[in-house]
Parts: structure tokens; C-alpha cells; sequence
């Protein structure tokens, strides 16, 4: 299976072992990311198709994670049926038999989506992208306008949010450190770029208060723990998006598969 270039996006796949049977026994889950995302994601989504349909659904909420994936489906009656994954885990769910495979035709066609949004196992969720926030009661002479100026912490005090993971960290701290954004992965691609990004990172290390769950940021920075920090800023739903869309990356939605006999 080829690796699609993803945009910046998110996708949703079903869990292996998801059928009409288990969907009868119980009620329908569908897990997402918490915090104010999955507020909007309830009103939006969850609770008009649950008047639609006429039966309840439930909604979860994890910090992603393989390994917990994994866990669900060896168990052998995962409870969840639609996860929200992004596109590493989506690959490899897919690639390990945890997800179920997408039937495009029932969804309209692959046409309706964006081709970055089309998987075997996934259906592209929404198009996002990221900015930087600051607190202006801490700054209130302006906030950083470059990932530069995020790492200039003489011109900036305070602390600052990043997420505990390499995925966006490494590229922000090569582009604070003068890289063009055409040729980050160019960088990323070798082992003198990944140790450049991570001596970047160094030099803020004091100064990094690390997320974990998607609702951390927001949350850090209404209560004053940090100055500033990058959000996702989720845009458009795949599959409505702009075929110019400019994002980085997607979210896809899965399904698991139960490995029970």
C-alpha cells in the first residue's frame, strides 16, 4: 500500500470488528480529541445524526496514541467504533489490520473528497493548520510574528507551549533556526537536520511547558501557565474543503477490527 502525501488533516476509521451486530448490541462510539474541538464536533455532528438516525451516540475522547489502538483490538471487543487518528496511525492501523476498509461508493464516491482525504482504511475529517497565540496581558506590546521571534525569549519572556511529540516541533524549531519552509523535509531527511532541529529545542528547553492532550494548549494559556503556544486551528470538513487548500496536514477517521475468532 502507497503512503498518500496527506494534507494537514485528520481521518476518521473505523475499528476492525465494527459491524451491524455490535453496532445493535450497543450503542454507537465515536472517539475525537476532547476539549472545546470535540464541543464543536457534538453539536455539529454527533447529536444531529443521532436525531437522525434515532438511536443514541456516544462520544469519547483520547490523546492518541498506537499502542492504545492496538490494546483495544487485541482485546478482542473494542468498544470503539469511529476514531478520529491522524495519519501515522492511520497507516499503520491499516497496515496491521485494525481498521476496516472503507467502502468509497456508500460515501458518494472518492470524488466528493479531497484526494488527500482518500485512504483505504480512513476518510479525511478536517483541514487544519496551525498559528501562534499569545496572552496580551503578558505581552501586551505584541505578541511573536515568526517562529523566530517564538524562540526569542529575551524579546518574549515566558513560557511557552509545544506539543511533546516530534511531529510539527521539529519543524517549527528548524524554521525558527532560518530554514526555508520549502526545504524542511529536505532537512528532515537527514540525521545532521534532525540534530539541528533538536539543538533549536535546546535552546528553549527552561522554557517549554510540554502538551500531550489536545485540549492542553488552550488550557495553559487561558490560565496564565504559559505566554504563548501554537494552535491547530481546525478549518473545513475534507470533504467541502477547497481543492487549493494550503494546510499542512489532514485527520483521518478509522474503524477497528476485533482480532477475536
Amino acid at each position: 500500500m502507497k503512503m498518500k502525501n496527506w494534507l494537514a488533516m485528520t481521518a476518521l476509521a473505523a475499528v476492525a470488528g465494527f459491524s451491524a451486530t455490535t453496532a445493535n448490541a450497543r450503542d454507537l462510539t465515536v472517539v475525537s480529541w476532547g476539549g472545546t474541538y470535540q464541543d464543536a464536533q457534538r453539536e455539529i455532528y454527533f447529536k444531529p445524526f443521532a436525531e437522525k438516525a434515532g438511536k443514541p451516540l456516544l462520544d469519547e475522547a483520547w490523546n492518541g496514541g498506537y499502542g492504545v489502538l492496538q490494546a483495544k483490538v487485541k482485546a478482542g471487543a473494542p468498544n470503539w467504533d469511529v476514531v478520529q487518528v491522524e495519519a501515522e496511525e492511520l497507516e499503520l492501523g491499516c497496515g496491521d489490520g485494525l481498521f476496516e476498509y472503507i467502502d468509497w461508493d456508500r460515501l458518494g464516491g472518492e470524488d466528493k473528497f479531497l484526494e488527500s482525504a482518500v485512504h483505504d482504511c480512513g476518510v479525511g475529517a478536517i483541514v487544519w493548520s496551525t498559528a501562534i497565540a499569545y496572552d496580551a496581558d503578558k505581552l501586551p506590546d505584541g505578541g511573536p510574528a515568526s517562529w523566530a521571534d517564538f524562540w526569542d525569549t529575551e524579546k518574549f519572556p515566558g513560557k511557552r507551549s509545544l506539543r511533546k511529540g516530534p511531529k510539527y516541533t521539529l519543524e517549527f524549531a528548524l524554521l525558527a533556526d532560518g530554514v526555508d519552509k520549502d526545504e524542511i523535509y529536505d532537512v528532515l531527511a537527514t540525521p545532521e537536520g534532525i540534530d539541528r532541529a533538536f539543538a533549536k529545542l535546546e535552546e528553549i528547553r527552561d522554557d517549554v511547558v510540554w502538551w500531550e492532550a489536545g485540549a492542553q494548549p488552550l488550557q495553559f494559556l487561558a490560565s496564565g501557565e504559559v505566554a504563548m503556544r501554537p494552535p491547530i486551528m481546525a478549518a473545513l470538513p475534507a470533504s467541502t474543503a477547497p481543492r487549493a487548500a494550503t494546510s499542512r496536514s489532514s485527520g483521518p477517521a478509522a474503524s477497528m477490527r476485533s482480532t477475536a475468532g
